[in-house]
């Protein structure tokens, strides 16, 4: 299938879920290793209302009681916290929570520590053998009752964005925070809103943006990403600040285009509602889950 590496790429950064509380977690293809962030397991294992007091404290434990090797293979990540920002936090490989789980008692311990086996066990699964990876997604899709048209747009919409970020990557752009910039420029420049903007349009919090777009929206988000990928090739341009004139470059073609459509019908292409107020699946439950 052509969006297998494309939907790989993807699944690669993101939040797991573990009986309904979000476990933040990064993938190292150099390593093939998962990292999670220690402090969202500890909310999921403890009750305890401050979880980085608490996780502080068991740092503390572990070096007395002879764990420094544990604690000091808990390494600062980036990663996005509530507030939307980019911020480091502890995180740990699966080997390293299986030891930090042994020193903080809890009723969730053993279910954890099996959901932690298969979660690593799967994206194992899916190096080796990435069609896995698509066909979970599509089986996640129809579950929570996408049509199979709108399926298709969205596999189609990361093959596209995978396509650009490999580009990125070429001219020296960081995956990160400035994948994220360039990502908000070509945003803005398409639909006069930034990523945080239109998420708040939609009534959406860590929810994806991309995930409760209509059709349309789609499209011309698509279309911004490809035209910025393709101005990109053709001036190959490797500072940062330049890719960001290309990324509005980009995203102001479908703007055009979004422009030209409103014109014509009279309506905002902009929709502001979320997946399952627009009609696009069949049960919104599941996309809380």
């Amino acid at each position: 299938m052509e969006y297998i590496g494309a939907m790989v790429k993807e699944k690669v950064e993101g939040v797991a879920f573990f009986e309904g509380k979000n476990i933040r977690r990064h993938w190292d293809s150099e390593k093939e290793l998962w990292y999670f962030s220690v402090v969202d397991v500890v909310a999921v294992l403890t009750e305890s209302i401050d979880h980085l007091a608490y996780w502080r404290k068991l740092k503390q434990r572990l070096r007395k009681e002879g764990g420094v090797e544990t604690v000091t293979k808990c390494h600062g990540l980036k990663m996005m916290a509530a507030d939307g920002k980019m911020r480091i936090t502890d995180v740990a490989d699966t080997e390293t929570l299986f030891r930090l789980i042994q020193s903080i008692p809890s009723p969730n311990a053993e279910p954890f520590k099996l959901w932690l086996a298969k979660t690593g066990y799967e994206r194992l699964e899916e190096t080796v053998d990435p069609e896995l990876a698509i066909n979970r997604a599509l089986k996640t899709y129809l579950q929570k009752g996408y049509s199979r048209e709108w399926i298709n747009l969205r596999l189609k919409s990361i093959e596209l964005r995978k396509e650009l970020t490999d580009e990125w990557e070429d001219r020296g752009v960081k995956e990160g925070m400035e994948f994220a910039i360039l990502t908000n420029e070509i945003t803005k420049a398409w639909s006069d809103l930034t990523v945080k903007q239109y998420k708040n349009v939609k009534g959406l919090k860590k929810e994806s943006l991309r995930d409760n777009m209509t059709n349309m929206e789609l499209v011309l988000n698509m279309l911004a990403e490809t035209a910025t990928k393709e101005i990109s090739k053709s001036k190959q341009l490797d500072n940062f600040e330049d890719n960001k004139k290309v990324a509005r470059e980009g995203g102001s073609v479908a703007g055009n285009a979004r422009k030209e459509i409103e014109s014509k019908t009279g309506k905002s292409v902009i929709s502001d509602k979320s997946a399952k107020e627009i009609g696009l699946i069949k049960n919104p439950r599941l996309l809380e889950d």
